[in-house]
């Protein structure tokens, strides 16, 4: 009998190196497509503007580009994740589907959804079959010798390594179907206001594919030297491509490893570099699919969760709205609110200050990252505030905190990049500005310091002595 099948995209809005999409297209003489709408859960879980935006823009572009493989894509709204398992089965039952096929995702919101639909989906007798599109080793296959998942990076990096090299291979890009699932007239609508994202760059697999050949083309050779200067052009820009998965991390790593003489590690400097930021987001995801506590904000070392963490609202807003009074720290800042993207290495900068100087607790700026970044990503961003907080997968000592003026003078010392955000500094000089608080900086009307760095300093660190 002829195979109909309903493909389940999600956080993988792309036609290449899909291996749900794949496997439908290999298997079914007809393929269907179907993206959720889920705008209270989205608001539940903390995403802006930007990303609703953003993906809009990107669902839009996936039904183009699916059409044209004579595959439709149907839009259904459903609040929250509840209410989508009974629906979806409706839905497959209604356009005669025989099997259901979807891309893992490893939230605890996001299991229990997917644990739902499966159970419904095998009552009614239609056959499940889920992948791994937005990883490039699957958790699970990079564990401890005691079979355990790892905590630490570096330990995970080396096994991640002699695992990753068999799973390279991207899955082949889908032909034309024979038979179209395409209606007349079904354009894919919008499905979120808009008018308050700001400008948004081109959000379409084709577009990230392009950014990804000018990135190894321009940059990736130098990417270990220039990574962390923000004022240069020195990162990929692909991560709100990787966070609605417009193109595979493996897809990313497959192309590092060919300009690095074949090798995962220990060819190129600059190749390697970047490898090892795209195993991070692996790391990031297994960490999240191994410890629910993760999902419901709780530390990943539990111990850490009886910190006493200080509820400053006003040094928070301080905080959110850069002016602390230290100069890259407000340049990230309004970085952030101004275009949705922060560079990684002040991420590092902006989150340390948060929790460690102001000793405000990390959820609060992981929850306003996520409401402003136009790649939130939930296990990378919360990876990343956990790391920077100390209460989850650092090894470095907690009091190993970096400073906002010597991460200035290192990465910025020209402060090409802050006069760029902070407007009211452009006419100063970069040793002024290096030394906040002095009179050069008052007299433009910028705030002095809000803390005494060494102070705060102290504070923090008998704060997680207390424990």
């Amino acid at each position: 009998m002829p195979v109909h099948s309903l493909v389940w995209f999600r956080n993988d809005l792309r036609v290449d190196d899909n291996p749900a999409l794949a496997a439908a297209c290999t298997a079914s003489d007809k393929v269907s497509a179907v993206f959720i709408v889920s705008p209270k859960q989205w608001q539940l879980h903390g995403l802006g503007e930007r990303r609703r935006c953003f993906t809009q823009a990107a669902v839009n572009a996936l039904a183009k580009t699916l059409r044209r493989l004579r595959i439709g894509l149907t839009l259904l709204t459903l609040p929250r994740f509840a209410d989508i398992p009974k629906a979806l089965l409706t839905h497959a039952q209604a356009q005669g589907v025989q099997q259901l096929l979807f891309n893992c995702e490893y939230g605890l919101d996001e299991q229990g959804r997917d644990t739902t639909v499966a159970k419904l989906a095998a009552m009614a007798g239609l056959t499940i079959k889920t992948f791994h599109g937005s990883v490039v080793v699957p958790p699970g296959a990079v564990l401890t010798k005691s079979n355990q998942p790892f905590k630490v990076f570096s330990p995970f990096k080396r096994r991640w390594l002699q695992v990753a090299h068999t799973l390279l291979q991207p899955v082949p890009t889908p032909q034309p179907m024979r038979s179209s699932s395409v209606l007349k007239n079904t354009p894919v609508a919008a499905f979120i206001n808009a008018d308050k994202s700001g400008p948004l760059p081109e959000a379409s697999e084709k577009s990230a594919r392009h950014l990804l050949s000018q990135f190894i083309e321009r940059q990736l050779f130098a990417y270990d030297q220039q990574r962390d200067f923000p004022a240069l052009p020195g990162t990929s820009g692909l991560s709100p491509y990787l966070s609605m998965g417009l193109i595979s991390p493996r897809i990313c790593v497959h192309s590092a490893r060919i300009h690095n003489q074949g090798e995962l590690h220990g060819g190129q400097a600059g190749c390697d570099s970047w490898i090892n930021e795209l195993i991070w987001r692996d790391f990031y995801l297994h960490i999240l699919q191994a410890n629910p506590a993760v999902s419901r904000r709780c530390a990943l070392k539990p111990e850490t969760d009886r910190l006493v963490w200080r509820q400053d609202k006003k040094q928070f807003a301080a905080w959110c709205e850069g002016r602390t009074g230290f100069p890259l720290v407000d340049a990230a800042m309004r970085q952030l609110n101004q275009t949705g993207w922060m560079h990684n290495r002040l991420r590092m900068v902006v989150a340390t200050f948060l929790v460690k100087y102001l000793l405000i607790d990390w959820r609060w700026g992981e929850d306003y990252f996520m409401q402003q970044l136009m790649d939130a990503h939930f296990a990378a961003n919360n990876g990343g505030w956990q790391w920077c907080a100390s209460t989850g997968t650092d090894a470095a000592p907690y009091f190993r905190i970096l400073s906002p003026v010597r991460q200035a003078q290192r990465f910025d010392p020209e402060a090409k990049f802050i006069k760029q955000f902070v407007s009211e500094l452009q006419n100063v000089s970069a040793r002024a500005i290096h030394q906040p608080g002095c009179s050069a900086l008052l007299a433009t009307g910028y705030p002095a310091p809000m803390v005494d760095l060494a102070s705060a300093k102290n504070r923090c660190i008998k704060a997680f002595k207390a424990l």
